[in-house]
């Protein structure tokens, strides 16, 4: 899975366009990332930015950002109504996929340090990233704003984790940053079957965290309840990591519960649609579906997608784009317009920027065609890796029709299982059939650079033994992944739908000839390796994994062929 996090800077400019485009132009002319959204606020006097993109390019645009505002933003003249204490207030990364929150922290961390050292701003990691307990809630870190700032470098409890601790004239000018890892927050709008925003808020106040205020009597009317303090006392909502809201929308005619879910962790998004759906049931109303505002992470509509699934009873071991369709009809994201996976998804909306040629996304004649050319890639190491990738999806395709073979309704959730690792297999050989193109044009490309000093001819040979090495590594894996497809056809020949045996069959003659296949890919490209530890322990493991899939599909066929007769 490709590596993406998101970075939400908040700019403490919000009014003087010219400033703000400077800055978004330096995020935008960065490597690697995407800048997906600009929304600066005249009365907060704050711009909010998103962008995203793999790890490392997206620290380095944030610190790119961070200082471009350093320069232009004066924090001694600053006026605005959202609380703030720095040119850049708040820097978070958000992880979307192929990334752990405490890896983002870890990136968070690594900024932090680069903004404190390199640009001397006072820094504060918050949230996910933070040093204590008590600096996690960016309010704590924040408190006393811009204003109070230069008491709180100089205190024991509250100088920053990082930077300078004295209030010099560089620091009065940029202020300090906090930087930190959080859960990507959604904006999400359930639709009612009502006009009343009384009766929105009510379903809100039932489901946010914050709940409702405790009142003596009437839950309407009643004299709020006090605690000992002296503060009003709540009844917590039954969504934690949530604020709601209701309101009336004049475009559809409508109420909605606005919400923001703040941690897809705590509450995910199909956790919330059911929950406010039940509430709103209860009070007489219906959720007739879901809007999303922006963008969303794929994850949380695939995730919703095989919630709904199984509360059926069907396999989740389905393609991601038929666990999309079940999401978007389940959560009803079509209702007030349609909801386009392309322009609603991150990863979708990245990969629509990638225009990059891939075998993958070729029509079968196509690739067909591409392979029969005079073109010397795709060759045998992307046809082992799609002979592999059939072989995992055929046996995926028995386990699914097994799940759902009448009769057998209390056994879905085995097939299903089974399924789920068919299309893992799947997926990544499919990803092999073009990195096993890309490696052999590494090979080429290494093949390519100038060899007429010394020092050239060095550089020249040691980047086509890596491009070699790699170029030996991924048909390796190709076998690796095509050996494990076995344990899904072997189950499936064994114990799935006796109808669908012959096609676990084909996977089983697939897979022994994708493992065949790539291993003369390891053989021919670890000869040409000056490692020989290496190559030869590497053509030693493949000759074991060849023998074993031979075996494999010698005892699959024989399963098939004795319940066909």
């Amino acid at each position: 899975m490709k590596k993406l996090i998101e970075c939400v800077p908040n700019f403490s400019e919000g009014r003087d366009l010219g400033v703000i485009k400077q800055i978004t132009d330096v995020i935008a002319s960065c490597d690697g990332v995407k800048l997906l959204d600009v929304d600066p606020g005249f009365t907060t006097n704050r711009t909010v930015v998103t962008f995203v993109g793999e790890p490392d390019d997206v620290v380095e645009a944030a610190f790119q950002a961070v200082r471009k505002a350093q320069e232009l933003i004066d924090m001694r003249r600053h006026k605005g109504d959202h609380p703030r204490f720095g040119a850049t207030d708040v820097c978070p990364l958000v992880p979307i996929s192929g990334v752990t929150m405490e890896e983002c922290a870890e990136y968070a961390r690594q900024l932090g340090k680069r903004l404190g050292d390199e640009l001397s701003i006072p820094i504060c990691l918050y949230e996910n990233a933070a040093t204590e307990e008590k600096r996690r809630n960016l309010a704590n870190c924040r408190e006393g704003e811009y204003e109070g700032l230069k008491d709180r470098l100089s205190s024991e409890d509250w100088k920053p984790d990082l930077g300078p601790t004295d209030f010099n004239d560089s620091v009065a000018r940029s202020g300090a940053t906090a930087v930190g890892a959080r859960d990507f927050l959604i904006a999400v709008n359930f639709n009612l079957n009502t006009t009343s925003t009384r009766r929105a808020n009510a379903v809100a106040f039932d489901v946010r965290e914050k709940g409702r205020i405790k009142r003596d009597g009437n839950p309407i009317t009643g004299k709020p309840v006090l605690d000992e303090n002296g503060d009003q006392v709540m009844i917590p909502g039954t969504l934690k990591g949530t604020k709601a809201i209701g309101w009336f929308i004049g475009e559809y005619g409508i109420a909605q519960v606005s919400m923001n879910i703040t941690n897809l962790s705590e509450t995910p998004l199909h956790i919330a649609f059911d929950e406010v759906s039940d509430k709103a049931q209860k009070r007489g109303l219906r959720v007739t579906g879901l809007e999303i505002v922006g963008l969303v992470p794929k994850k949380a509509i695939i995730d919703a997608g095989k919630y709904y699934l199984a509360k059926q009873g069907r396999s989740i071991g389905i393609t991601e784009s038929e666990l999309i369709k079940i999401a978007i009809k389940s959560m009803g994201l079509d209702d007030l317009k349609p909801f386009v996976p392309e322009e609603k998804i991150i990863e979708y909306v990245l990969a629509a920027d990638d225009k990059s040629d891939s075998l993958v996304d070729m029509t079968c004649r196509g690739f067909a065609d591409e392979t029969a050319s005079e073109s010397p890639a795709p060759g045998g190491g992307s046809i082992s890796a799609y002979l592999g990738a059939l072989g995992a999806s055929l046996a995926a395709m028995v386990a699914n029709l097994s799940s759902h073979k009448a009769g057998w309704d209390d056994r879905w959730e085995e097939f299903s299982d089974w399924a789920v690792k068919g299309q893992a297999i799947k997926d990544e050989l499919l990803y092999l059939v073009d990195e096993d193109t890309n490696s052999f044009n590494k090979v080429m490309d290494a093949f390519g650079l100038p060899k007429g000093t010394d020092e050239e001819k060095a550089a020249r040979t040691a980047a086509i033994q890596a491009a070699t090495k790699y170029a030996t590594e991924v048909p390796f894996r190709t076998m690796e992944r095509s050996f494990d497809a076995f344990d899904v056809v072997r189950a499936m020949a064994e114990h799935g739908n006796p109808n669908s045996v012959t096609d676990a069959g084909v996977g089983a003659l697939c897979a022994r000839s994708a493992v065949m296949g790539a291993f003369l890919n390891v053989k021919i490209n670890a000869a040409g390796l000056k490692d020989r530890e290496f190559a030869d322990n590497i053509i030693a493991r493949g000759a074991e994994i060849e023998t074993r899939s031979i075996a494999a599909e010698s005892e699959i066929m024989a399963i098939v062929n004795s319940k066909i007769g």
